[in-house]
């Protein structure tokens, strides 16, 4: 089987995602939103908006270009091959973040609630296992890869029939879906789980109790692998990329629009009693989200599908970006809360900019040079990377 060439546009979109990551993190801690790690005495409402509306599609977006990576690594490999890959890429910085990467964030938050021993004597509390908040042990924000890792293996088998000859008619007939807007037939599934189980289970990234978005986030996965398998389906989402983002604008307009003015479910002003109407509110998140990322997926193809020098680089400093950057959020905002003649806005700017400085040094010094850092992170080894390189 020939290997399917990566598309550049794709790693883009990867490092665009992840810096909305860091855009959505750096201001939680200044946003009027209870449940973050630590918080500023002044909080701003209209960084929550912000945060809303970023919060509404970066992570589907991430696990629809998640499928496509995982679509890639297929090329070659055996399903027992690429779980193996996916053990040595997630689970392994999972593991490495979960007992060295989150625990500063949980011990700052002990901080502000009272707590006044070292760091040092603090961290043997991670090794009773208590899950958190009653104890100190969580992955925090690496929930992304936890889920990711876990719906690669589920979905491993599919992945490798899909890839495979046996599965030439299924591709075939996907291309029906390549016609007029049919594409956007990807978005029932997914948006009708939403309408139905979100109000009862809201969302917790703990995993087991998180069982609407579990199942909600997997149908963006599916959708990257499907997309990138038949490359008709990418080519509708170039063609139909201006719906798309009409659908996403429209959707988030009038999200906001009923939110504003307390017009929705729980508010004073919902006054109907018919269930449709609460369904069709609730079925305005999703629709922003797939909204959005078919938009970005589709204009990305269209303009951003060339390579420069500087992307390799930054496709292999995103993954340990992510994993670094809430800890570094969290530490400096420790310091930069207390500031009494700070804004909410310089504080904002601040923490972004120098999680962003301390985050992109640390990898560039501390992880991308070593052989061990490069494996505890995730990354391909450098000889690997080298090679690939000089290949193309």
């Amino acid at each position: 089987m020939e290997a399917a060439q990566r598309q550049t546009y794709l790693d883009w979109l990867r490092i665009l995602s992840i810096l909305g990551v860091l855009f959505f993190h750096s201001a939680m801690p200044y946003v009027a939103e209870d449940g973050w790690h630590i918080k500023n005495a002044e909080t701003s409402n209209l960084l929550m908006e912000s945060n809303l509306f970023l919060h509404l599609f970066r992570m589907p977006l991430l696990f629809f270009i998640s499928g496509t990576v995982s679509y890639y690594m297929m090329q070659r490999r055996s399903t027992f091959n690429f779980i193996g890959l996916r053990f040595r890429r997630l689970f392994i910085p999972l593991l490495v973040g979960m007992f060295f990467i989150v625990p500063p964030q949980i011990y700052i938050e002990r901080l502000t609630h009272g707590y006044k021993g070292s760091f040092w004597s603090w961290y043997p509390d991670v090794f009773n296992f208590v899950p958190y908040p009653k104890g100190s042990f969580s992955w925090h924000h690496l929930w992304f890869i936890a889920y990711l890792f876990i719906y690669d293996l589920l979905l491993a088998p599919l992945f490798g029939w899909l890839v495979s000859p046996k599965s030439e008619g299924f591709k075939t007939s996907l291309s029906a879906l390549a016609k007029g807007k049919r594409i956007y037939l990807l978005m029932l599934p997914s948006m009708i789980w939403y309408v139905l189980m979100s109000e009862q289970l809201p969302e917790t990234n703990d995993l087991i109790q998180d069982g609407c978005y579990f199942v909600y986030w997997i149908f963006f996965l599916l959708a990257g692998f499907i997309c990138i398998l038949q490359p008709e389906l990418m080519n509708s989402l170039q063609r139909n990329r201006r719906f798309a983002l009409t659908l996403g604008f429209l959707g988030m307009v009038l999200l906001d629009y009923l939110r504003w003015n307390k017009i929705e479910p729980g508010h004073e002003q919902w006054h109907t009693t018919l269930l449709l109407f609460s369904y069709l509110f609730v079925a305005l998140k999703p629709l922003v989200a797939w909204g959005w990322v078919l938009a970005l997926v589709g204009y990305g193809k269209q303009y951003l599908n060339r390579k420069y020098k500087v992307l390799n680089y930054l496709n292999q400093a995103v993954y340990p970006f992510y994993i670094l950057h809430q800890t570094v959020i969290v530490i400096l905002a420790y310091y930069f809360v207390p500031l009494p003649h700070e804004s909410i806005l310089s504080k904002y700017i601040y923490t972004f900019g120098t999680t962003f400085f301390i985050t992109v040094l640390t990898y560039h010094l501390l992880i991308r040079p070593y052989a061990l850092t490069r494996f505890l992170f995730g990354m391909k080894p450098k000889e690997k990377v080298e090679l690939v390189e000089t290949e193309k």
